[in-house]
């Protein structure tokens, strides 16, 4: 045999391997579908087009990366599906910023020269995040890469808005939305946050109508507490709770509004809080959505002041029940035309105090809706918009879940997707972008609605003469409404039966397996999936078909502390960061790039230079895998712990380690390809044992989706197992002359089989250390296949299972770890022989312990075991137990008592110095009367402990004297 330990480098560099590997297995194809045995298939979570790495993306897919492999390695014809998101309002905003620099707007170009120009900018560095992800070591097939505005994926889009508007299901109409008064665009619930600030809660005063009418206070008005005064103006009613007896008697009558002299009523409803403010609130239907709520169910009008740059009106637009057109309007007040909504308010709060209806302003904690580009506080407005009609989908979606063909992992979201899916509300999928999918609608002159794949098949349908102008809606979908069409959208789907059912991918890997996400987009992404693809996609029997089989949700990545990762709080890391390292200057920058406030950018310096004095070190890529593993118990946010990465760095090593130690003792020998297992002997039997439980335990981890629980059988069996146990219990037998060669070597081929057996198991969740240590290890075994990639993963033999070895060797654990605790008390070298008494010991562990005597023996260094009845008294030992057995070593003649004595001695002169200083501190009578209770009482505490310290050292000095 050739110089085996040379094959693989004296350290392990991390980088070097993964750079040379990853471009391997893409270029080799290793990432395609086998084409062989049963389907697994996961599509990815497509990233925003814009995006780059951050911690959710490092823990969402060594998560699916390492079911992705797994599979592939169980036989299973598997496909990770890979492709991005175009992002609409996100990807817009990056190339209008970069106009901007020019002076140039979008506007400037016109839309057809700017989409060429959203284009240009996704070919050059809109595709960051897909190089990033290699660096993770995904295993996504690139070949089958898809983009959400790719022609097929746009075709599908346009086919299922067209089959969605002819079965009844989309529709255009005036509702209230999330709109952004600086993109110009309504907004979907996840693009806004609700960001906790300081706030005011203003007090006016809104005159009955009838004078005689008196609250119980005798007050001729009502007092109204409200955090908008600016939308006061479009107030429709003033509401109270129907169960509050201060305004019962006044339900019905009207109050005259400040400023305008409107009437509007006072209603009873159940959304008011009567401990909140007066207990009396204004509702303003056309600009609040729980107003808008109300105002549904009491048939209210609704009022809208603002333009869609949150403007005041000229004329405000009057609506007379939800779901109206406008049909009338109201002039608005002559000195608030045109005001922001801000500006508005400030001056009607001036106003109502210098006319005498402001009571009071109190400070108030609220939350703010922001839209999470543009950061300015989001306003609920009236305008049209397409919808989709949920309810008739939302319905299959949920017998999907209760009848089991769809199953959350784990259980408890199942609840939350109910509760969701339950309470609905029509989708709207319209947004005020250029970027996107734009709405395949027309309208003519008369503002005639027809909608169609394209122009031509309208025409054609509605016998559209070509001198008949028709011009194209400018708005773009949902960026959810293409990817709630991922699964199938993918894989080929047309819409065209015939040639769908030929289509191999569409039928072999739909539906997907497992989708793989966070619980924060259930709502926004999961649950249309299920609703769409419920819809357009049938099996053979024409029965609906899911989009996936599970749905295995995991927790969001937090920092150390539990606190959510924000680049406000400047404790953001980046999983590459952690994978290739960065020294101190370059997080700093990093960490406070953008931020606008000096102090704040200041503090983030200061904490980043404590907490990472050296910078952050490169830990490579299985390292950071394995941690993100390990950490992945379901559904759970994770505490990302540093540490945590740095010992996994260290178990990257410990095997790397390992495995030199193995081919070292295979230089110049021969191995064995059949094993041989009448020369195994206790440690071959127990470590084949414990590599079937390893292998029980990971394919249990892996069908339940508990990771964390794989990652840890893996860890324990390697590092406990394998190299603190099986490595050491093989050194007396490969260094000993007087031990046959047969058995050598097959001890050699036991370390080597069950090392190459534990990379594959550990090979989903480290793929570069495994693949390139199998690489060395399999041709040793008479391996072929020129990947681990897509060599059999372990599958355990009951027949290893060795129930006697595990508790024979548990017996050889224990007494050899009580040995070295007490060579440890006791100070003695490990090199010599020690005599060992055991007690309480019965009659079949006797039989036990005589089977692992040599054993023991070789790796406790002990020269002597001796029995000891119940009754009879050990002599002066230094002890230890095991389960009810005791275990002594005699002090006499392994120590010098003298010296021993003085050592001692010296500890006693210590502790007696500490006790008399607290002694005297205490019979100070000073300071027992001024020092606080608590002072004191923990100074009497340490003195008892140093009481008991001495009696401790005094008793072990009287041992040792009678020696």
């Amino acid at each position: 045999m050739t110089d085996t330990a040379q094959n693989i480098a004296t350290t392990y560099d991390p980088t070097e391997i993964e750079n040379k590997w990853y471009q391997t297995w893409e270029d080799r194809g290793y990432f395609k579908p086998s084409g062989q045995g049963d389907s697994f298939c996961i599509m990815i979570p497509p990233p925003n087009v814009t995006g780059s790495l951050h911690m959710g993306h490092g823990f969402n897919n060594a998560i699916m990366d390492a079911l992705t492999r797994y599979n592939r390695m169980m036989g299973k014809n598997t496909l990770w599906q890979p492709g991005t998101d175009h992002a609409g309002i996100a990807t817009q905003m990056v190339v209008e910023r970069q106009l901007a620099a020019d002076n140039i707007s979008r506007h400037d170009l016109g839309r057809e020269k700017f989409i060429e120009k959203i284009w240009e900018w996704k070919e050059q560095s809109g595709n960051t995040i897909t190089r990033q992800i290699r660096r993770l070591g995904s295993s996504v097939d690139w070949s089958r890469e898809r983009f959400t505005m790719d022609e097929g994926l746009s075709n599908a889009v346009k086919e299922v808005f067209v089959r969605l508007h002819e079965d009844g299901l989309i529709y255009r109409g005036k509702r209230l939305v999330n709109w952004d008064p600086k993109l110009h665009t309504a907004l979907s619930d996840l693009e806004v946050e609700s960001i906790e600030e300081k706030g005011s809660l203003w007090h006016f005063k809104y005159a009955f109508e009838d004078a005689s009418l008196k609250t119980q206070e005798g007050h001729n008005y009502l007092v109204v507490a409200t955090t908008r005064p600016e939308t006061l103006l479009g107030d429709v009613a003033v509401a109270v709770h129907p169960e509050d007896e201060r305004y019962a008697h006044l339900v019905g009558k009207n109050i005259i509004l400040p400023i305008s002299g409107r009437l509007v009523p006072i209603i009873a409803d159940e959304y008011v809080e009567k401990d909140f403010g007066t207990g009396c609130v204004k509702i303003t239907s056309a600009h609040d959505f729980n107003d808008y709520e109300v105002g549904k169910r009491n048939g209210l009008p609704l009022i809208n002041i603002f333009n869609k740059n949150a403007e005041i009106l000229a004329e405000f637009e009057y609506i007379a029940k939800v779901g109206e057109q406008i049909s009338d309007s109201i002039t608005a007040p002559a000195d608030y035309i045109g005001l922001e909504r801000f500006a508005a308010r400030k001056k009607m709060v001036e106003q109502a105090d210098a006319e005498g209806w402001l009571e009071q302003i109190q400070p108030y904690d609220l939350k703010a809706p922001r839209g999470d580009r543009s950061g300015v506080i989001v306003e609920p407005l009236l305008t049209d918009q397409w919808y989709v009609k949920i309810a008739p989908l939302a319905e299959p979606a949920v017998e999907a879940v209760k009848d089991g063909r769809i199953k959350f992992v784990p259980e408890q979201y199942t609840n939350m997707y109910m509760s969701w899916m339950n309470n609905i509300q029509d989708w709207c999928i319209s947004r005020q972008l250029w970027w996107g999918h734009r709405i395949p609608a027309w309208y003519d002159a008369e503002g005639n609605i027809y909608v169609g794949r394209n122009e031509a098949e309208v025409r054609s349908k509605h016998n559209i003469a070509d001198s008949v102008a028709l011009n194209q809606d400018e708005d773009v979908l949902d960026t959810w409404f293409s990817s709630a069409l991922w699964t199938f959208s993918t894989l080929g789907w047309t819409g065209d039966t015939e040639l769908d059912q030929k289509n191999y991918d569409l039928n072999t890997f739909h539906p997907t397996d497992v989708l793989v996400t966070g619980f924060d987009i259930i709502f926004f992404w999961v649950a249309r999936m299920i609703m769409m693809t419920l819809h357009f996609m049938k099996n053979e029997d024409g029965t609906p078909q899911v989009p996936f089989k599970t749905v295995y949700v995991h927790g969001l990545v937090r920092d150390g502390e539990g606190q959510k990762m924000s680049k406000s709080k400047g404790n953001v890391l980046d999983p590459l960061d952690l994978i290739d390292g960065i020294d101190l200057e370059q997080l700093v920058q990093k960490r406070t790039f953008g931020l606008m406030n000096p102090k704040s950018a200041s503090k983030i310096e200061k904490a980043t230079r404590k907490e990472f004095p050296e910078g952050i070190n490169a830990y490579g890529t299985d390292a950071v895998r394995f941690t993100f593993c390990a950490l992945a118990n379901t559904g759970r946010d994770i505490k990302f712990d540093l540490k945590r990465v740095e010992g996994y760095r260290n178990f990257c090593n410990k095997i790397w380690n390992a495995t030199r130690f193995v081919l070292m003792n295979l230089e110049g020998q021969t191995v064995a390809q059949q094993p041989q297992p009448e020369l195994w002997e206790l440690p071959e039997q127990w470590i084949m044992s414990r590599l079937q439980k390893a292998q029980q335990a990971v394919h249990q981890a892996f069908a339940t989706y508990r990771l964390d629980l794989a990652a840890q059988a893996i860890y324990d069996f390697i590092w406990n197992e394998y190299c603190d146990w099986y490595v050491e219990l093989t050194k007396p037998v490969l260094n000993d002359p007087e031990i046959a060669e047969e058995r050598k070597a097959e001890v050699r081929r036991v370390l080597l089989a069950v090392m190459e057996s534990a990379l594959r198991l550990a090979h989903p969740m480290m793929p570069y250390l495994t693949e390139e240590i199998w690489q060395t290890l399999a041709p040793m075994l008479g391996m072929s296949g020129d990947t681990i990639m897509t060599a059999a993963y372990p599958v355990p033999s009951a027949e290893q299972i060795n129930e006697q070895a595990e508790a024979d060797m548990q017996w050889l654990q224990g007494l050899i770890g009580a040995v070295r605790n007490i060579r440890g008390e006791m100070g003695l070298g490990n090199a010599r022989l020690l005599p060992v008494l055991l007690q309480n010991v019965t009659d079949a562990e006797r039989t036990q312990i005589s089977r692992i005597e040599p054993l023991f023996k070789a790796l406790a260094k002990v020269e002597s075991i001796e029995f000891l009845t119940k009754d009879q008294e050990p002599p002066l030992s230094s002890s230890s137990v095991i389960a009810h057995a005791s275990v002594y070593v005699p002090m006499k003649g392994l120590i010098d008592p003298k010296a021993e004595l003085g050592r001692l001695q010296k500890d006693f002169d210590k502790v007696q110095k500490q006790h008399d200083q607290i002694a005297g501190k205490l019979a100070n009578g000073g300071f027992v009367s001024k020092a606080p209770a608590a002072v004191v009482e923990g100074e009497k505490a340490k003195l008892a402990e140093f009481a008991e310290q001495l009696g401790k050292i005094k008793q072990s000095m009287d041992q040792i004297a009678a020696l």
